[in-house]
């Protein structure tokens, strides 16, 4: 009698093990998710705090938290792109400036909320860095936008900047103009996230 009992126990362990695993799987992930979750929390709290810091005229502190914040940041806020631009021209890297700013027009366009100050610093900071470039003056250490995956919003498109959304890129000549379809992009001047961060880094084929 002693092994009906041992061969039932075994057998309602062997079916419900599947049942524990896949239990087991589920939570796992669930963690996983929400570690992941509370990390991002935290590193957004961190760029609020590097925005007041800015904002409050503390730029060096400010710089320290935006680069804490993209060392750790898994995909770039668009708005960051506008708030490390806007504290890198108060502290003179304005090829870092440029560089940040640039990319934040690029994503969010006339419409964003930061556009008419993104233009203003950036016709200052080409200006500014064109200058410094004159008199062979070294900036410190920039931090460029290509390294980073830049978080295109929730459309997941992108004006492309290399034709500004036109589809056609035009080309001036000695003997008129020339144009041919922009590579990139689609036939509505748009470019995918994923193909965006490709452009920057160099790597979209054409």
């Amino acid at each position: 009698m002693k092994y009906v009992y041992l061969f039932v126990f075994i057998t309602t362990c062997l079916y419900a093990s599947p049942a524990w695993a896949q239990q087991d799987q589920f939570k796992t992930r669930e963690y996983l998710q929400q570690e992941e979750q509370r990390r991002r929390a935290e590193i957004l709290r961190q760029m609020d705090s590097a925005i007041a810091l800015s904002e409050a005229g503390e730029y060096l502190e400010a710089d320290a938290k935006f680069r804490y914040v993209l060392q750790n940041i898994s995909s770039v806020p668009s708005d960051l792109t506008f708030h490390f631009g806007r504290n890198s021209w108060y502290l003179k890297k304005y090829k870092q400036s440029i560089d940040w700013l640039n990319k934040y027009i690029q994503l969010k366009g006339t419409t964003g909320q930061y556009y008419n100050e993104a233009v203003t610093l950036l016709r200052e900071a080409e200006e500014l860095y064109l200058r410094e470039r004159s008199v062979s003056t070294q900036s410190a250490e920039q931090v460029l936008s290509k390294h980073y995956d830049i978080d295109c919003g929730p459309s997941g498109k992108v004006i492309c900047p290399v034709c500004q959304g036109n589809h056609v890129i035009i080309r001036k000549g000695p003997f008129g103009d020339s144009f041919r379809t922009c590579p990139y992009c689609d036939e509505h001047g748009l470019l995918t996230c994923a193909q965006y961060n490709q452009l920057l880094r160099g790597e979209l084929q054409q």
